[in-house]
């Protein structure tokens, strides 16, 4: 099976470099993620959103609500990692339009972004509106919950019918490695508005021994080019 790394060595498994602009789409683990991202980048580093997150989710951090310039440059020279919103609506955190997020890489060393929803789903198909990912990205990662491996389309995936039409079979059928390839490797699925000079990555999720003949499926096939990482199952105080 492909090694299931530590969520600790995210950055480095994914293999972001210095100047980077991340947006994270697909299923499950991109909040996750983007905190465990932010805490492992050297430099300073930007987090938000270009669709919504839960305004629960701050990793502990007092977010910065639709900052000016001289303040968002402040923030990072004080804390180095910087959450930042939009608005807040009641529960939710509104992000920011592609182009806003995008001004944030002349300020900071890195900017991580989600730029995409799931309904807490552990796998996705965008609709036409998906993802939000901005022109200034350089690396799209794609994330996939271990809990959509082998399951019913319909069951585990957010917008099941438009997995199943990318993947070739009907919404009641089972994500096979294949069709889960398939679905990744997609300009319609999960590599849709990479821009084109953006590198491509997947990242699964809470990946256990038991995955592992699911895995070496995905890998085997999955386009060389593509770099794949697993993260091994994590207690949430580990990221």
């Amino acid at each position: 099976m492909l090694p299931a790394v530590e969520i600790t060595e995210l950055a480095s498994a994914l293999a972001v470099e210095q100047g980077d602009f991340v947006s994270l789409v697909g299923g499950g683990g991109k909040t996750t993620a983007l905190f465990a991202l932010g805490r492992q980048l050297g430099g300073t580093v930007v987090l938000s959103t270009t669709t919504k997150m839960g305004s629960d989710r701050t990793d502990g951090q007092q977010p910065l609500i639709d900052p000016s310039r001289e303040e968002m440059t402040a923030a990072l020279a004080a804390s180095r990692v910087v959450l930042t919103w939009k608005e807040i609506d009641d529960h939710r955190a509104l992000g920011y339009s592609p182009e806003e997020a995008a001004a944030w890489a002349d300020l900071a060393d890195h900017v991580v972004l989600e730029a995409d929803g799931s309904r807490r789903k552990p796998f996705k198909a965008p609709a036409p509106h998906e993802p939000v990912v901005p022109d200034a990205t350089t690396l799209l990662v794609a994330c996939v919950g271990a809990g959509a491996f082998g399951a019913r389309i319909d069951e585990v995936c957010h917008r099941p019918e438009i997995v199943a039409e990318i993947a070739g079979c009907g919404p009641d059928e089972a994500l096979t490695a294949d069709r889960l390839a398939a679905v990744l490797q997609s300009d319609a699925g999960s590599r849709k508005q990479c821009p084109p000079a953006a590198r491509f990555a997947v990242l699964l999720n809470r990946v256990g021994e038991a995955d592992a003949s699911f895995v070496e499926g995905l890998a085997g096939a999955m386009s060389d080019s593509v770099r794949v990482v697993s993260v091994a199952p994590f207690a949430a105080d580990r990221y």
